[in-house]
């Protein structure tokens, strides 16, 4: 328990901290572009028209609605993290006392190995799919509140207000939109990151040098951050699919496309060339072939 405790307390800090540079991401992942592309160059040097970075898009919120307006949908977020990691606990305690195993027989596997690893990249899946369940209606109000800044609406003003709003214009299901990419991500990049790790722990690593330890715990960090590259358009489609046609003026037409199910909305993104948008938010380049909408604060 108070190692859950402790969890939680960190996760909530680094929450808080992280929330401005997940409030920029999602704004640009739908589109939402309030800055005009201004002539730069890149790290070649080659003079190029570039989109706003972090900085330029903060300082722009922070002109419109204050400091305090880089922390919008802080609150659902928080409870998001909190919950989550209780259910993550539990689930995975319960998973540990069952002794679920895919592959090996009865005996205990040899850590390391490659059934223990199936084993326990299995458990990890189960507790992670849990809480992201338990957990995605607050990351679909967290979300919302975040893109009524493009229309400047109110519509979802607070926890309970936004539940009541939900449940009465899109029913139970509005509580789970894009959590069907959103899932398929998460499986996919724990599988991806936990299997290179232990191939490259087993094949590139030799376990007779002093710091092999140190050496394994970067290799999962790297792997951690090759298999969320790869599976960053789940991502990308189930925030999108989250605000999707919602009411709001950053989930409809003219500002965004509206989708009528998440394979659409990844076609539509995988023909325009965009299923990398927002995964920097440094040296943002202009896209090829769009012209920018000062109207609409949009590339068309």
């Amino acid at each position: 328990m108070a190692e859950t405790c402790g969890q939680i307390f960190l996760g909530s800090g680094l929450t808080v901290l992280s929330h401005p540079l997940m409030y920029i991401k999602v704004l640009v992942q739908v589109g939402h572009e309030p800055l005009p592309p201004s002539p730069g160059r890149n790290l070649f040097g080659r003079q190029v028209y570039q989109l706003p970075g972090l900085f330029a898009y903060a300082k722009h919120i922070i002109k419109i609605d204050g400091k305090s307006g880089l922390f919008k949908g802080l609150t659902p977020r928080l409870l998001a993290g909190t919950i989550g990691t209780i259910v993550h606990s539990k689930v995975l305690q319960k998973c540990q006392e069952e002794k679920i195993q895919v592959l090996g027989g009865s005996q205990k596997e040899e850590e390391g190995s490659l059934p223990y690893v199936v084993n326990e990249t299995t458990k990890e899946m189960i507790a992670r799919s849990c809480a992201t369940i338990v957990t995605h209606p607050f990351h679909v109000i967290t979300l919302r509140c975040m893109v009524q800044f493009i229309g400047r609406e109110a519509k979802y003003s607070g926890v309970f207000d936004s539940i009541i709003t939900i449940y009465r214009e899109e029913g139970f299901l509005g509580f789970f939109a894009g959590l069907i990419p959103r899932l398929l991500g998460d499986v996919l990049s724990l599988w991806i990151c936990n299997m290179l790790a232990h191939l490259i722990n087993t094949y590139a690593i030799d376990d007779s040098t002093s710091h092999s330890g140190e050496i394994k715990n970067c290799s999962q960090a790297v792997t951690g951050f090759f298999a969320s590259m790869l599976t960053y358009p789940f991502v990308l489609v189930s925030n999108l699919m989250t605000v999707n046609n919602c009411g709001l003026a950053g989930g409809q037409l003219p500002y965004a496309t509206v989708y009528p199910t998440w394979l659409n909305c990844w076609s539509h993104l995988s023909r325009e060339g965009n299923m990398s948008r927002g995964n920097s938010l440094f040296f943002r380049k202009m896209p090829a072939g769009k012209m920018y909408s000062i109207d609409q604060k949009r590339f068309l």
